[in-house]
């Protein structure tokens, strides 16, 4: 009998040890995310350059007819300077992409775009963060697939790269194109 005690502690590292083995199979870019397949939620977020009621971002805007990228950034977020070339660059091939301001002074915002360029069609602040937590981002840049009826089909934590782009998000963005009337 004590020599099955003994087993007891040896079994639980075991499967501790095989857990934590299938921990590392995990892409860690790839975040879980309960939202996927959902309409995004009604919101009104201040626009960048006014607080006038048109110069907001609501989710009217998420529900253009095309598939579009949202991408969640911030003027003093490192990552977001990184990969602010490339969203400038896929705005100029016609990609879509809604800005949100997580946490960020519009002066910041605007620093920000005249130093790397404005890739975005429109931009909501999301002054308090609701919006990132509504999301559940877990920290930015974030970017997601929006694809035309306002319906969340892809998420993305962390810089988008050409590669990442390419391989991942661009087969997405096109094969919603083809579902679109």
């Amino acid at each position: 009998m004590n020599r099955w005690l003994l087993m007891i502690p040896l079994m639980v590292f075991a499967l501790l040890i095989l857990w934590l083995a299938a921990g590392l199979r995990r892409d860690p870019q790839t975040l879980p995310s309960e939202l996927i397949n959902h309409t995004v939620s009604e919101f009104s977020l201040r626009g960048l350059n006014e607080e006038a009621v048109e110069a907001r971002l609501t989710e009217a805007d998420l529900q253009s007819g095309k598939p579009i990228l949202v991408n969640f950034f911030a003027s003093w977020c490192l990552p977001c300077r990184e990969e602010a070339p490339l969203l400038k660059q896929l705005q100029k091939q016609g990609v879509i992409i809604i800005g949100i301001g997580y946490k960020d002074r519009p002066e910041a915002v605007h620093k920000f775009l005249s130093e790397l360029g404005n890739p975005f069609a429109k931009i909501g602040l999301d002054l308090d963060g609701r919006m990132a937590i509504d999301f559940g981002v877990y920290g930015i840049p974030e970017t997601f697939i929006i694809d035309g009826a306002g319906v969340i089909r892809y998420r993305h934590a962390g810089v988008l790269t050409e590669e990442l782009f390419k391989n991942r998000l661009q087969p997405i963005l096109t094969q919603l194109a083809k579902k679109q009337p």
